[in-house]
């Protein structure tokens, strides 16, 4: 059986592809990290507003602490996503 000549654009054509699928898992994980990460940080928020209204002053590091990390999740997240939007794109492009 004689090999098909090397065809380059092909051979770009499955890299990206390839690359694409990566992407898009990359994104799948960040979103399910940031998904779970938000509901801990949320678990801890409450339980910290809890400790706040209760009159125990140590519940505001909970709170506030619990609060940034689901903002920093959410961002990572949406830079994944924003990553693979431009690749989608450039596929398209080509």
């Amino acid at each position: 059986m004689p090999l098909a000549p090397f065809d380059p654009k092909h051979s770009l054509d499955q890299e990206l592809i390839q690359i694409y699928r990566e992407r898009r898992r990359q994104a799948g994980v960040s979103f399910n990290l940031a998904l779970c990460i938000t509901a801990a940080s949320t678990f801890v928020s409450v339980v910290g507003a809890i400790q706040l209204l209760k009159g125990h002053p140590e519940g505001g590091f909970p709170a506030s602490t619990g609060l940034g990390a689901s903002i920093l999740c959410i961002r990572f997240a949406k830079d994944a996503n924003d990553r693979l939007d431009k690749l989608a794109t450039e596929l398209k492009d080509e």
